[in-house]
């Protein structure tokens, strides 16, 4: 019975709680300055829904930032009392006297706050911001698809315990964080600040007079006055916001003499390099041609592409190209390089086409052209390699018989069986030789298919490595290994990629097989680079030509 009293007097208390008398509204500073948050704090003394506050109102003259909604109840001497408080971070978007209008809670109105926002440099210099944005590109006036960057620096005296900050925006525009994000410290008339530097590229896709939105931060300082001296106390913190100074672009679209690609650039250019340096080179050795392109002001997306045609005779093989993007002199610079492995079927000089790409001058408004001029390149024989045009046999001359002046007698009968015998014996020589000479022969077409066969696994298993594609690799090694063994009955011993141990016995070789192994099967597979492999194979075979050099000259001392 105490019980049921009890709770009927409670609620007999609270029932006086529920009515809604008074709403008001504060910031937490006035006057405010330009692109630096304040708190306006509406506070209600009931318990009402949390989405009784419309802000809209004040999207005219601030950003409004996120709105937080905390409840409260208290009882004190059985009376009940509650109360709901939003606490909303606002910035104000231009200098001048704005007025947070009167907000209407379930019927009761707050009285409407006149806000001054004055601008940064109106701040009286014995007092400055706690935390400020600035914000710098590296140009207004450009061209549709053409890359800036935009540098923004966060400022801050107080310390935070938490903070984001947003993307930069631009509507139609690919935006790109490039790089991580640095800290600095720097002191400001007198004051010391703490500086996160963060850098984006912008490329506009769309022509015409925008604007290019600054980042927002958001956050939480702790108050210096709220710590205390107990270490499991939490200091007070207040929520912030602060956003830079929007910047306008001139876009300008692309000219109508432009035919082709468009690529817009500060600086364009085309380097190459030969490994190995001089441009005289064997036949079957492969040579690497390296192209590198390099452009200001261009993503890597925007790259274009890059062949290379060879003529007859030669054979080409490209990597995949490597792309780079990095700040030099806080302008964006891309990079594209790309390995190109040519290799000689035959000896002479061979013509390789000019490599060309047209580009658009930014700071000439002019059209341009990156060039590798034409260039000749001389392939020498290869006195390591077997020959492989077939052995040219002397022509055998036969008389015939039936040119020898015949003495006539009267033995006509015998003389037609002399006739027969020669003619006979002329037959079997005939084809005796024929035999004979085509023996060599075959065994000369058989060398040249089996040479081939070797070089194009060689070839197949070098440009994987170059290419850094492990899978194709481990195809490869088996049939290439079996292409060098000699002689042939060895190759029925090399069918896994652990009897290529014991064959060659090469310990660089071996190194490079269980790397490659590992890359793929270990425990922490990886990332897979040909070159140590592309090193081994390539020592191999030098040490292959070698030998085969040595025993020829053994068997045939004369």
């Amino acid at each position: 019975m105490v019980r049921v009293i009890i709770s009927l007097l409670a609620v007999l208390f609270s029932l006086n709680s529920y009515a809604l008398t008074n709403v008001r509204a504060t910031v937490d500073k006035n006057p405010v300055v330009v692109n630096e948050s304040l708190v306006l704090t509406v506070t209600a003394d009931d318990d009402v829904a949390s989405n009784a506050l419309d802000t809209s109102a004040l999207l005219r003259d601030f950003i409004v930032g996120r709105t937080s909604v905390s409840s409260q109840t208290s009882m004190v001497n059985f009376k009940t009392s509650r109360s709901t408080t939003w606490t909303t971070v606002l910035i104000a978007r231009k200098p001048g006297d704005l007025t947070i209008p009167a907000f209407d809670i379930d019927g009761v109105k707050t009285q409407p706050i006149a806000i001054k926002a004055l601008a940064a440099n109106e701040l009286p210099a014995s007092s400055q911001q706690d935390l400020f944005i600035t914000t710098d590109v590296s140009a207004t006036d450009i061209y549709v698809q053409q890359q800036i960057t935009l540098t923004v620096k966060l400022h801050f005296a107080a310390e935070l315990k938490r903070g984001s900050l947003t993307e930069p925006s631009l509507a139609g525009a690919n935006i790109l964080q490039v790089g991580k994000d640095k800290e600095s410290e720097n002191i400001i008339n007198g004051k010391r600040y703490r500086i996160i530097e963060r850098v984006y590229a912008i490329s506009p896709q769309e022509s015409g007079d925008v604007t290019l939105k600054s980042p927002v931060f958001s956050g939480e300082i702790i108050l210096q006055s709220s710590r205390r001296s107990n270490f499991l106390s939490f200091a007070d913190t207040k929520p912030v916001s602060v956003v830079g100074d929007d910047i306008e672009l001139t876009v300008k679209a692309i000219p109508t003499q432009v035919d082709g690609a468009w690529l817009p650039s500060e600086l364009l250019a085309l380097h190459q390099e030969w490994q190995p340096e001089p441009i005289e080179f064997k036949v079957g050795e492969p040579i690497t041609r390296t192209i590198t392109l390099t452009a200001a002001g261009l993503s890597e997306e925007q790259l274009p592409e890059i062949t290379m045609d060879v003529p007859q005779g030669l054979k080409v093989y490209p990597d995949q190209a490597e792309l780079h993007t990095g700040l030099n002199n806080e302008r964006l610079v891309s990079q594209k390089v790309i390995n190109f492995a040519i290799v000689a079927s035959k000896a002479g000089e061979f013509q390789l086409p000019e490599i060309s790409i047209p580009w658009w001058n930014t700071i000439t408004n002019k059209a341009e052209i990156a060039t590798i001029p034409a260039q000749t390149v001389t392939i020498l024989a290869n006195a390591d390699l077997a020959p492989t045009t077939p052995i040219k046999s002397n022509p055998v001359s036969i008389e015939n018989p039936t040119t020898s002046p015949v003495v006539e007698t009267v033995y006509v009968q015998q003389t037609n069986v002399w006739q027969w015998l020669f003619l006979s014996l002329w037959l079997l020589t005939s084809l005796a030789w024929f035999i004979s000479a085509k023996r060599p022969f075959s065994r000369q077409q058989k060398s040249k298919s089996r040479q081939v066969k070797a070089n194009h696994d060689q070839l197949e298993l070098m440009a994987a490595c170059k290419q850094n594609n492990g899978e194709a690799a481990l195809t490869a090694l088996v049939p290439w290994a079996r292409s060098q063994a000699s002689p042939t009955s060895e190759k029925e011993s090399l069918t896994t990629l652990d009897s290529l141990h014991d064959y060659f016995n090469d310990q660089a070789l071996s190194e490079a097989i269980v790397e490659l192994q590992q890359s793929y099967y270990g425990k922490n597979p990886n990332q897979w680079s040909g070159k140590n492999l592309l090193n081994a194979i390539q020592a191999v075979n030098k040490n292959i030509a070698i030998k085969t050099t040595k025993t020829t000259f053994s068997i045939n001392p004369s």
